[in-house]
């Protein structure tokens, strides 16, 4: 398996961080887990972040994984896409941690080059 590849399975487990900041509060019991959604909308500051967070990461992955995908089947040079794929990791985990702590400005930048990322993918053969 490539290391893009791994990426893939990386990005799959990626929101948890998120959830896990959402959630694990303290406050967190499992009675909130029975609403779960309910419990995390009624979260403030960093944690409801944290879960904005959790459900971008969850979109943009579809995306990447597809651009992974093409790029192998493609016969894209396997060390771009190695390279685009972790870039986008460690770009996607900036971004979280950037929109837990509330900067806009640099967390906009960062979306965007996770964003590049995924569409240099499409580029790699």
């Amino acid at each position: 398996m490539t290391l893009a590849y791994w990426c893939v399975f990386i990005a799959i487990l990626l929101p948890l961080v998120f959830t896990a900041s959402a959630k694990f509060s303290g406050r967190f019991t499992p009675k909130d887990n029975l609403n779960p959604r309910e419990y995390l909308e009624g979260l403030s500051g960093f944690r409801k972040r944290a879960h904005w967070a959790q459900l971008n990461t969850f979109e943009s992955i579809p995306g990447f994984m597809a651009a992974v995908i093409i790029a192998h089947q493609m016969g894209g040079d396997q060390t771009m896409i190695d390279g685009l794929a972790i870039a986008y990791i460690l770009l996607r985990l900036a971004y979280g941690f950037l929109y837990m702590a509330n900067i806009g400005l640099l967390r906009t930048l960062v979306w965007g080059a996770a964003l590049a990322c995924t569409l240099g993918l499409f580029f790699t053969a």
